[in-house]
């Protein structure tokens, strides 16, 4: 996988926006405000940042070199998967998705309404 896949990739959810917070150079992805997926723009990193369940974090940190605890972030629930390591590209995109769907969980039940996610 590359930035522009999994850009493509959580843009194509429903209801995802994208915004640069933290400056010109780190791209997040959103739902409902809250951030599932934090990019590099500047490819220095060759990695990119995901929410997940902190049980999933463990069990794929101990399969694949490629996933470690994320960097700058939570290390219970955000993981760095490496673009290009041992992680397959359709388990890269099961996890976009998954930090999806963990983010979208633990949004109000106000916000998941107003995005029909009830």
């Amino acid at each position: 996988m590359n930035i522009e896949e999994v850009r493509e990739l959580g843009l194509a959810l429903p209801h995802t926006t994208e915004r640069c917070p933290y400056g010109p150079d780190c791209l997040v992805l959103e739902i409902g405000g809250k951030q599932f997926c934090l990019l590099d723009l500047t490819g220095a990193w060759g990695f990119y940042n995901l929410k997940v369940d902190p049980d999933y974090s463990l069990a794929l940190q101990d399969r694949y070199a490629g996933v470690r605890p994320g960097w700058h972030m939570n290390k219970k629930h955000w993981i760095s998967v490496e673009y290009q390591a041992d992680v397959p590209d359709e388990l890269q995109r099961e996890l976009i998705e998954h930090a999806y769907r963990q983010t979208a969980k633990g949004l109000s039940k106000k916000v998941r309404q107003a995005l029909g996610l009830l």
